[in-house]
């Protein structure tokens, strides 16, 4: 069977838009034309590749498992077009990252905004998630998470220093209610947790004694998926709260937050940009890592 290298782009580009009129319009052609494009590679291939309803479409499993397949090797083609495109002039093109929310340092904006007008023909497209997901079969070039979550397989450049997890609340709930000597304590105290998403279990509050992980099961009063409400309450007397020690640092600068229970709090590895091990780098995705690292110094 001769591969149509231009039907299995249009493929991809479907599975990243979930719609067929979104697909035609980034590529300048009619709906009709992808759909014809993606019926004449279902009949080449004798399977269906997509599921098609009234309001929307989605991948059958014979679809995402071609689409996983294929992401690696057109990203790999995208970086090796870039390469030779940029002997031309500076690094261009839309550079997509998805990003941890509590990358608090990444995310302040002095650096991105280093980063953009530095290299005005790149367009930073940034995606701010705590979901985990395959970043290469979601078309991302490059996402900053913890170190310790990401994959083994993945090149990782640090983009903060150590980091650790505080307990914090109020100086007025701390005079109502006192502090927790030990966190097995907490459960006598009214904690405000976070989650994710809904019907997603509250985060667990993650300690260490003697040198040994120490995790504690806090039922939270309040849940809540917004960390700023949960700073928020906090400040307001509501109860304790637990995040990373950069979410909380003005909080705690002004004096409207108090950390509690820091003899458990270690510090860990910090936050990483990481990406797929390629042979071709982009032009727009190593002049980010160059940028970082400037930063950093």
């Amino acid at each position: 069977m001769d591969t149509d290298l231009n039907a299995l782009a249009v493929f991809t580009l479907v599975a990243e838009e979930k719609n067929f009129r979104a697909a035609a319009d980034r590529l300048g052609v009619t709906r009709s034309a992808v759909s014809q494009t993606i019926s004449r590679l279902e009949a080449r291939m004798g399977i269906a590749l997509v599921r098609r309803t009234t309001r929307s479409i989605s991948l059958t499993e014979a679809g995402e498992r071609l689409n996983a397949a294929l992401m690696p090797a057109l990203a790999d083609i995208r970086a090796a077009v870039e390469t030779t495109g940029s002997l031309h002039g500076r690094p261009r093109g839309q550079l997509r990252l998805a990003v941890s929310s509590i990358a608090e340092r990444f995310l302040a904006g002095p650096m991105l905004a280093g980063f953009a007008a530095a290299y005005p023909d790149i367009q930073l497209d940034i995606t701010v998630t705590d979901a985990e997901f395959d970043i290469v079969a979601e078309g991302y070039d490059a996402g900053v998470r913890l170190g310790e979550v990401i994959e083994q397989d993945m090149i990782a450049v640090p983009v903060s220093g150590e980091q650790r997890q505080l307990a914090v609340c109020s100086a007025a709930y701390l005079e109502r209610h006192g502090a927790p000597a030990h966190p097995r304590e907490l459960d006598a105290h009214r904690c405000i947790g976070w989650r994710p998403a809904p019907r997603v279990a509250p985060y667990r509050w993650e300690f260490a004694e003697d040198g040994q992980e120490l995790a504690v099961a806090v039922a939270p009063e309040i849940t809540t998926n917004d960390m700023a409400l949960m700073i928020k309450l906090a400040i307001a007397g509501a109860g304790i709260t637990f995040g990373m020690e950069d979410t909380f640092r003005t909080a705690i600068a002004r004096g409207e937050l108090v950390p509690v229970l820091q003899d458990y709090c270690p510090h860990f590895a910090g936050f990483y940009l990481y990406y797929p091990n390629r042979r071709n780098l982009a032009p727009k995705l190593r002049a980010l890592i160059a940028h970082l690292r400037t930063s950093r110094t």
